[in-house]
């Protein structure tokens, strides 16, 4: 046996390499992969010396240089003499602050008309289809220029402007509200929301352990949110209130003081939170309905109420189903925000567009909007895969 065995390595050693399939395969990619690198250095190669040809070598310096032009709405003060990596960061805060604040819109709205979807209700169901279905099937662009031009178009002047309480106000000029002037010891009150973030966490994960080891729960939301809310006042309290509101004050032709949004920003959260509250809610409603419905009898046979049984039976386990194909509605509300130049909203990519045809530096202007997007799509997959395996089932 061992002279059989000797032999036969001799005649799998004496094989040629090219009729040895594991070293053709690792061949070819060698070559595919020269021929990419090839094919891309010859690329850069040549655009470099083009460039050179046309007396705009590649380089970052003109970030520096005054940008000689100004924003209608900026997170931070900029004036026309601020450099262009100054309005290119004006550009890009502006876009993750609309979209943050349309991805949480988008999901809460979602989240209501993906369950009332399924209602048993007949009236209530019919309302969240005829929702889903026409937001779903008119183009995004269409419904930007609706609220901007025809919604918002047709509000109150300012002396006149909706108002809540006298201190929101909402007009043809955009919407109104308080501005937060915080004061050197805010920082204080920072910290501690995040130290009782913190504790709520980790009261979060001893009530599970708990309630694993011996049967018994503890209202850790309740507790946590407590703690999240409280801790932060008491200290802000004991401080003498570190933060100071500003109220907006209303005028005959527009109101002075305040935190302003234009009728621009209005318009793009609100319909981008609108077109992909569709989508997340028939994501939500496909998630519920792959749990089996012998869960739902089960958690009924014990006493649970619908409530209940929604949100400790049905949603746990839907999340699984709901988690991945939301990851793609968070980056469709990103990428979508370059849409916000129809209505006259600075966010990056309106901005680099202005900064290419001032400067006439295309390449490094787009190569900045492709890091940025790609950068912000990658962090969002991180996190949300991250949120997936900490949800998914695991079979034992």
């Amino acid at each position: 046996m061992a002279e059989i065995s000797t032999g036969e390595a001799r005649r799998t050693s004496a094989v040629v390499w090219w009729r040895d399939e594991r070293k053709r395969g690792m061949l070819a990619q060698v070559i595919v992969g020269l021929a990419v690198v090839g094919f891309a250095y010859f690329l850069g190669h040549n655009m470099a010396e083009n460039q050179a040809r046309l007396g705009v070598p590649l380089s970052l310096s003109f970030l520096t240089d005054p940008a000689g032009f100004q924003l209608s709405f900026a997170s931070i003060s900029v004036t026309l003499d601020s450099p262009i990596q100054r309005i290119l960061l004006v550009g890009a805060l502006n876009t993750l602050v609309a979209s943050i604040i349309a991805a949480i819109l988008a999901t809460t709205i979602g989240v209501v008309i993906g369950i009332m979807r399924l209602s048993t209700n007949w009236l209530i169901a019919r309302i969240a289809e005829a929702y889903i279905e026409a937001i779903r099937n008119v183009p995004l662009l269409l419904q930007l220029v609706f609220w901007y031009g025809g919604v918002l178009a047709a509000l109150p002047r300012a002396k006149d402007a909706l108002s809540i309480a006298d201190v929101v106000f909402l007009s043809i000029k955009g919407l109104v509200t308080p501005r937060p002037i915080v004061g050197g010891d805010f920082w204080f009150v920072v910290a501690a929301f995040v130290l009782a973030f913190a504790a709520a966490i980790m009261i979060r994960l001893w009530a599970k352990k708990r309630q694993t080891e011996t049967g018994q729960q503890f209202p850790s939301f309740s507790v946590g949110l407590a703690l999240v809310i409280g801790v932060p006042v008491l200290v802000s309290m004991i401080l003498g209130n570190p933060v100071e509101w500003e109220i907006p004050e209303q005028g005959a032709f527009n109101f002075r003081g305040g935190l302003s949004f234009q009728p621009e920003v209005v318009a793009l959260i609100i319909g981008l939170a609108v077109n992909s509250a569709a989508f997340i809610a028939e994501i939500v409603r496909g998630g519920i309905v792959s749990v089996s419905h012998g869960q739902t009898e089960a958690a009924f046979a014990l006493g649970l109420r619908p409530g209940k049984n929604l949100r400790l039976v049905i949603i746990p386990q839907a999340l699984r189903v709901i988690v991945p194909p939301i990851i793609s509605q968070y980056l469709n509300v990103v990428k979508n925000s370059t849409l916000a130049g129809f209505i006259g909203f600075p966010d990056l990519f309106s901005v680099i567009s202005t900064s290419q045809n001032q400067t006439g530096r295309a390449v490094e202007c787009v190569t900045i909007l492709m890091l940025f997007y790609l950068v912000v799509s990658l962090s969002i997959s991180s996190v949300m895969n991250w949120y997936n395996k900490r949800v998914a089932l695991v079979e034992r």
